[in-house]
């Protein structure tokens, strides 16, 4: 299989310090990733002839778990092998309501033991009451959810998961929570939390029409608050206060400012991820895992891996080998869907939910490596045809292993034929719609499209569906400082044209039509961030938030280049 860039000490330290089994005192089990590997099929495959597939695959860095799966499969017996979770302000007892100090303080100790075990925490704030409010029980005033916000990720940051890595969250307020407004204006990062605004269809409408945005929160004093509260308006039959009343333009553009400032907030069109969600049926949609890829229900979880697209490219033909591609998407289905029945136990919610809805994150990186290979120019018109393609190729071989896995074990606990009325299965062909209905699914979602910034390295590829960043770059992590140059650019037999194209050189609308174009093809989201220059405006934030949401993304991040800490363009600062 063909390999972009070779095996050097870059990638040898990314193995050893994140992924390598160690004995206790920190000296080395696994000397090698084909070591990793062995384990990692070892523990997740039911026979030899299974064990033998997935390694394959691995060995050659065409499929690459995540990295949950290659730390902690067939090592630590606590570590968990998802990446993503999303878990709610609820007390487990039922005694309390939603918005109570008590939920609060177990949500915190859940998302402690998640991080703890090595999975990230996306976390929705509506529930809580907006800051000022009267708390009857202490006579006193509330500190609202960005208060509580701080508390928690300050407790985050004392998590170190082993080796280098640190504690991941996502923290999100949905748009008609009265202290949005706030939490849009919000200049300060936090230490441990990407933060996103949960952004209605309402709004959005609002800000098409230059309308004005009501902030509302049910009233506190009702009978059934604390025991029917549960953070979403959709669902709440009470009655409503409404708090301010603002332009939607005025929140639009203090979320683009601060983003243009800090990095944050993202977006999330919140009411997209749950019309599209193949589990619509089964509860909404709140909240994304730290990277935004994994759209969740409470308790909802999922594990990760993802396909070296540079992998299949074929030098002598001068395309892609499309058979082996098939194999390794079913193969890599089959593998996440073992990993469903051979991950510890994490909570009793959330494994009750995880072992009806099965749920799966198979992705892709070397996107930018095979658009180079292939002469194409990143954002082009043609990239976007080529996109088309493949990740319809991709989408098309995932869900055929999965209905052929639910034929042989048996469908998902949870689905139904509701999962066909979901905005993203309407979009799938007749034929694989007629396999679902006819044998159901074995995993109700498959398809992600993860950041796979420390995987892609370690595998030597371009991340996800990124553009290579700069032909040459410093990368500031917990691994350390590190000089990266992508070796496509300096290959002499690679011409020296039009697809030799970096971040900061496409433009934003070219970063989210790709986007946009992947999106439509994977049933969870897309994590992508529009890497723009130093020089860019708020207004231009506002207009690729603007963009995503008219092209049919479910959320989106802007980097403005220096506003964040870690990732600096090599040749802007010489």
């Amino acid at each position: 299989m063909h390999q972009v860039s070779e095996y050097d000490a870059h990638r040898h330290k990314i193995f050893f310090d994140r992924y390598a089994l160690k004995r206790p005192d920190g000296r080395p089990i696994e000397a090698t990733p084909g070591d990793m590997f062995t384990r990692v099929a070892q523990a997740v495959a039911r026979d030899v002839e299974q064990a033998n597939r997935f390694h394959g695959w691995m060995r050659e860095f065409a499929f690459v778990p995540g990295g949950r799966i290659l730390a902690g499969a067939g090592g630590k017996r606590s570590a968990t092998l998802y990446n993503c979770f999303v878990i709610g302000l609820r007390d487990l007892t039922g005694s309390h309501g939603c918005d109570s100090r008590v939920s609060i303080m177990k949500m915190m100790t859940r998302m402690v033991e998640i991080n703890a075990r090595g999975g990230g925490v996306g976390i929705n704030w509506s529930a809580l009451r907006p800051s000022g409010s009267y708390i009857r029980g202490v006579d006193g005033q509330s500190s609202g959810p960005n208060g509580w916000m701080r508390g928690a990720d300050a407790l985050s940051n004392q998590i170190r998961q082993g080796g280098s890595r640190t504690a991941a969250l996502m923290f999100m307020l949905d748009d008609w929570h009265p202290d949005a407004p706030e939490f849009a204006r919000t200049r300060q990062r936090f230490l441990r939390a990407n933060f996103s605004i949960g952004v209605s269809d309402a709004f959005m409408g609002a800000l098409a029409s230059g309308g004005m945005w009501h902030t509302i929160f049910p009233r506190l004093d009702h009978i059934d608050y604390d025991r029917d509260w549960c953070g979403s308006t959709s669902v709440w039959s009470g009655d409503v206060v409404e708090y301010d009343c603002l332009p939607a333009e005025t929140m639009w553009r203090d979320m683009a400012e601060s983003a243009h400032a800090i990095g944050s907030p993202g977006v999330v069109f919140i009411d997209r991820c749950h019309r599209a969600s193949n589990t619509w049926y089964r509860g909404r949609i709140v909240g994304t895992n730290p990277c935004g890829e994994q759209p969740l229900p409470e308790d909802g979880c999922c594990n990760l891996g993802a396909v070296n697209l540079a992998a299949f490219w074929n030098e002598v033909s001068g395309g892609m080998d499309m058979e082996a591609l098939r194999g390794c998407v079913g193969d890599a289905v089959e593998f996440l869907d073992r990993v469903v029945d051979v991950s510890p136990p994490m909570d009793a919610r959330i494994d009750a939910e995880q072992a009806e809805c099965r749920r799966v994150g198979l992705g892709t990186m070397g996107l930018a490596d095979v658009l180079i290979l292939h002469g194409i120019r990143y954002g082009s018109d043609e990239s976007l045809g080529f996109i088309d393609d493949l990740y319809a190729f991709i989408r098309d071989c995932a869900y055929e292993r999965s209905i052929a896995l639910a034929e042989e074990l048996g469908p998902a606990p949870g689905y139904t034929q509701q999962l066909l009325d979901s905005g993203f299965a309407q979009t799938l062909p007749q034929w694989i719609r007629d396999g679902i209905a006819t044998h159901g699914i074995r995993n109700l979602t498959l398809l992600t499209q993860a950041p796979t910034g420390t995987t892609s390295a370690l595998a030597g590829a371009s991340s996800g569906i990124e553009p290579v960043f700069a032909a040459r770059y410093t990368r500031t992590d917990a691994t350390g400082c590190h000089v990266v140059e992508h070796p496509l650019f300096s290959t002499p037999k690679m011409a020296v044209g039009d697809e030799l194209v970096t971040a900061m050189e496409i433009t934003p609308l070219r970063h989210v039509l790709v986007q946009a174009e992947v999106q439509r093809y994977v049933d969870a989201s897309v994590s992508k961030t529009v890497n723009l220059p130093e020089s860019a405006t708020a207004e231009d934030i506002a207009y690729i938030f603007r963009l995503a949401y008219d092209l049919g993304c479910k959320g989106i991040t802007a980097y403005r280049d220096k506003s964040g800490e870690g990732v600096y363009c090599e040749e802007c600062r010489l």
